[in-house]
């Protein structure tokens, strides 16, 4: 009789007993655990070992132990290097015999040189399915999406990383990612171990699709975590489409409609449910995901075979009532919050740094002379170059300088004036509705843009009309019905504005179309407003209604239908509050308004719009846009601190600052500085780009008092600070802490600090900034009579640093608080500022924490106190100092009576060590 199971004492090791013995002492365990019997016959087969007819007969048994059993039986008949070999199938064949891998383990299974030779094919269902996975992502991965349908760019060629943060549950920085494959790490940036969700946000066009897009191509390249097997890819935007009577079970979502197994579907995912850690679900667009399906009313999904909603299905996969364990990817834009619980992960696109874009400019032209003529101009203009820190931009920036490379002869120039949005993506427009006109060798297109969308028009009417309707709705995937509704021609397809949905089939038989981003969209809906004459003043206005305070909310119907409630994911948010609520398509929408109807664009538009219409439409936006400034700069909130009258920006306030931006009126600029009514405007964490300090600048030049600014924790980088030039006449205290600033940008600081000495208070902590940068700056410090607090933490000065700002401190007239500390300053930096400091009688704090400072240096220090009276509070925290120089500083303590405190907690002093310090107070250890 066989007996059940396999103890300890049935385990034979292969090295000292034959293979047949082991096959027969842990049969019953090979029994119970081999449940694919089709990939042991295809390899017995192929390599000879078993004929057709020994094939026939394990195939007549009626059930799968029976046919293991049968198998075994067979290759113990045949001998030795037959049973060998089996083990050697399973040994190779690690997924399809997932079970036996700690059985084989243990008997510690090592073929012999021939039986390697042999050939092991994989047909297992599970590794074939993974294989065909690799293959259809790494084919729809392979090229970058254009707006030109037949223009083809390589992903591995074009691909250009960005500035990728991790962050906490509070969106603070912990770190840049040093690379993709670093999402899946478990050993960097996890903040609840329970959570399974990576959840992934920026702004629109920080490049979160093609991030997902670069994660597809390394995962079917094999260049991901080897665990993960499954890799399902959903667009939230396309899940909206199926109709509210849709219903599916989770294997028909993953199969039907994304890729199917060629073989056994039932048991792939029968290995799915087994293994659910196996699978990698990515979800792009979060935000987009908006539905007049009411999902609340769904129940529960926790059953795999249960048929539901999609939408249902999303929701039970987010919350871990479906595959628990499985790693989920999300991208949304900023603003969606996740619930925490669910959270693994949380990471932020910034969009491309100053060298990002030097090596994306490379790229794009690798031709010397033209990228070194397109990264002049971009030096030229700052202005330009802040826009093209969000790579969406950029790239349409890019692709209209070198679509004016290959029609004229002459050298492309891009604008040298200020550049709008609103200019970028008309140019765009222009660039492509050229694209219909014939060309030749000897004869160039030499239209003009107001004869291009003049020619134009229908198609920009079409086109916009399906935007809007889109955007009334919150949809961003329209049918073929939609489509020829709005009078969309199939000329008009071509020219790459909307594109067919990439997605498999979602349960009809006619394609669907989608523009080619959400940006593009709000462009055509806000044209359409302007074009078409029929649009009164309340549809004009309508998406302005999205500015209201939540306390203010109007009495009109909002633009958003409902969407997918946190409550489906196991949140608990206030009372018609929506966490996924994003409103970036809405803003967008009365950014373009704004640009279009500006005085600018009135020379283009007057060929499209009747007169009349267009004075109604331009009266109407501004007289809005003037009440809702006011309003909104009213009742903005308000404190007063440390002799400052502190206003709070929401993040409504920024993009009121775009949309005064786009006007370029000098008159709503003026009206806007006049409302703020404060000196210290705050906005931290606003996500600000370099693009909003170009908005802010053309508000705050009109501002005619001193002003304190701070912009700690955005995203301003280089390009911001030279943006921010205007304003330095005015401004009184800066605060730029966590800002991805260079030394590049440290010059201009310099340049304007030295020109405008009025500057009291200027914060560059944990940036980017090296010793050439410290020197810059500390030369502006030395220079100036009016600053008194310096934060420099977390930056990399080291000791050149170190020492030019010694160089300052020595007789400083007003400087009273210093922070250098996380900047590698070691014995010779620090030496210096001890020595700067017996010359210094304004300094009262001084932050040295984290830095690489010994013994030699507290000697130093302690020499310092025994001159220095002045100096209150002096941080040591986190450094290199051991119990003999502690014992120098407290020495020196008897010579001071003006120093309240020496932190030294954190150095290499013993507990014991410590204690003889206890009576002197002013010295603390721990």
């Amino acid at each position: 009789m066989e007996k059940q199971g396999c103890s300890e004492m049935e385990i034979v090791s292969s090295e000292s007993h034959s293979f047949i013995k082991l096959l027969k002492v842990n049969r019953e365990h090979l029994v119970t655990h081999i449940r694919n019997t089709q990939c042991l016959l295809d390899n017995l087969l192929q390599n000879d070992y078993f004929s057709t007819e020994d094939a026939e007969i394990v195939c007549a048994c009626p059930t799968q132990p029976d046919k293991v059993r049968r198998i075994l039986d067979l290759v113990q008949s045949k001998g030795e290097e037959v049973s060998e070999f089996f083990l050697y199938v399973l040994q190779q064949l690690a997924d399809a015999y997932v079970d036996l891998r700690p059985w084989l383990s243990e008997i510690g299974f090592s073929p012999s040189p021939l039986i390697q030779s042999k050939a092991v094919v994989n047909t297992d269902p599970v590794s074939r399915y993974t294989q065909k996975l690799r293959q259809q992502l790494g084919r729809d991965s392979k090229f970058i999406l254009c707006y030109a349908q037949k223009e083809e760019l390589l992903l591995e060629q074009m691909y250009t990383d960005t500035v990728v943060e991790l962050v906490n549950f509070n969106n603070e920085s912990l770190g840049s990612l040093d690379s993709l494959a670093c999402l899946l790490d478990a050993s960097t940036g996890v903040l609840n171990e329970e959570g399974e969700t990576i959840f992934v946000f920026g702004d629109a066009g920080m490049g979160k699709s093609m991030l997902l897009q670069r994660l597809q191509s390394l995962w079917a390249a094999g260049q991901l975590d080897p665990g993960i097997k499954f890799f399902f890819h959903f667009r939230c935007r396309t899940l909206s489409c199926f109709k509210e009577s849709a219903a599916l079970c989770l294997q028909d979502l993953l199969f039907k409609h994304y890729c199917y197994p060629e073989q056994d579907p039932g048991e792939v995912f029968a290995f799915l449910l087994r293994f659910p850690h196996a699978a990698l679900f990515t979800f792009d667009g979060l935000d987009e995901l908006h539905s007049d399906f009411d999902l609340s009313s769904e129940p529960d999904t926790s059953s795999p075979w249960e048929p539901a909603h999609p939408l249902a299905l999303l929701a039970s996969l987010l919350s871990g009532k479906l595959l628990k364990g499985a790693r989920k990817l999300l991208t949304a834009r900023t603003g969606v919050e996740v619930p925490r619980h669910l959270l693994w992960k949380k990471v932020l696109l910034r969009g491309f740094s100053p060298s990002h874009l030097r090596a994306y400019t490379g790229r794009m032209f690798p031709e010397r002379a033209t990228r070194q003529r397109l990264l002049d101009q971009l030096e030229a203009n700052p202005n330009l170059c802040s826009l093209c820190a969000v790579p969406l931009f950029c790239w349409i920036i890019f692709r209209c300088f070198q679509h004016f490379h290959d029609a004229f002869e002459s050298s492309p120039q891009l604008p040298d004036l200020t550049v709008t949005l609103t200019d970028v993506f008309l140019l765009v427009t222009e660039v492509h509705l050229n694209r219909t006109q014939p060309t030749s060798l000897v004869q160039q297109n030499t239209r003009s843009q107001t004869e291009t969308f003049r020619a134009g028009r229908d198609t920009l009417c079409s086109l916009g009309r399906v935007a809007h309707r889109g955007m009334e709705k919150s949809l961003f995937v329209f049918n073929q019905d939609e489509v020829q509704a709005s009078e969309v021609r199939e000329g008009d397809l071509q020219l790459g504005f909307l594109r067919a949905v990439p997605e498999l089939d979602l349960g009809g038989e006619q394609e669907s179309y989608e523009f080619f981003h959400l940006t593009l969209q709000a462009f055509f809906a806000a044209l359409f407003l302007v074009v078409d004459d029929k649009v009164g003043t309340r549809e004009l206005l309508r998406f302005f209604q999205e500015w209201t305070p939540p306390g203010e909310a109007v009495a009109t119907s909002t633009c958003y239908p409902p969407f997918l409630p946190i409550q489906c994911l196991g949140g608990h948010g206030l009372h018609g509050e929506d966490p996924f609520k994003n409103k970036d398509h809405f803003h967008f929408t009365n950014l373009f308004l704004c640009g279009l109807l500006s005085k600018g664009k009135q020379k283009l538009l007057r060929h499209l719009v009747p007169a009349g219409a267009l004075r109604r439409k331009r009266k109407a936006l501004w007289t809005h846009l003037f009440a809702s400034l006011r309003s909104h700069l009213k009742n903005l909130p308000r404190v007063q601190s440390g002799g400052f009258n502190q206003v709070q920006a929401l993040p409504t306030f920024i993009w009121m600052l775009r949309c005064i931006y786009e006007t370029q009126s000098e008159k709503v600029g003026q009206l806007a500085a006049r409302g703020i009514c404060a000196n210290y405007l705050k906005l931290t964490f606003c996500n600000a780009c370099p693009a909003d300090c170009s908005a802010l600048s053309f508000v705050l030049h009109h501002f005619r008092k001193r002003l304190a600014l701070d912009l700690d924790n955005n995203n301003l980088n280089d390009f911001g600070v030279r943006e921010l030039q205007p304003c330095f006449s005015r401004l009184t205290v800066i605060r730029l802490s966590v800002n991805q600033i260079t030394d590049s940008g440290v010059k201009v600081l310099y340049e304007e600090l030295t020109k405008y000495k009025i500057l009291t208070f200027l914060g560059l902590g944990k940036n980017k900034i090296t010793s050439e940068g410290g020197k810059c700056l500390a030369l502006a410090v030395k220079n100036s009579k009016s600053i008194f607090e310096v934060g420099m933490w977390g930056n990399q000065i080291g000791d050149e640093g170190a020492k030019a700002f010694a160089e300052a401190l020595r007789n400083h007239p007003s400087l009273t608080n210093l922070s250098l500390a996380f900047n590698g300053i070691s014995t010779e930096g620090g030496k210096s500022l001890a020595w700067a400091l017996q010359q210094n009688a304004s300094l009262r704090i001084f932050w040295l924490t984290k830095n690489e400072l010994d013994d030699e240096v507290a000697e130093s220090f302690a020499e310092m106190l025994k001159v220095n009276q002045t100096l209150k509070h002096l941080w040591l925290i986190q450094n290199q100092i051991t119990a003999k120089g502690t014992a120098q500083l407290a020495e020196a303590l008897q010579k001071n009576t003006g120093i309240m405190e020496i932190c030294l907690n954190g150095n290499l002093i013993k507990p014991e060590e410590a204690k003889v310090f206890e009576d002197e107070k002013r010295i603390v250890c721990f």
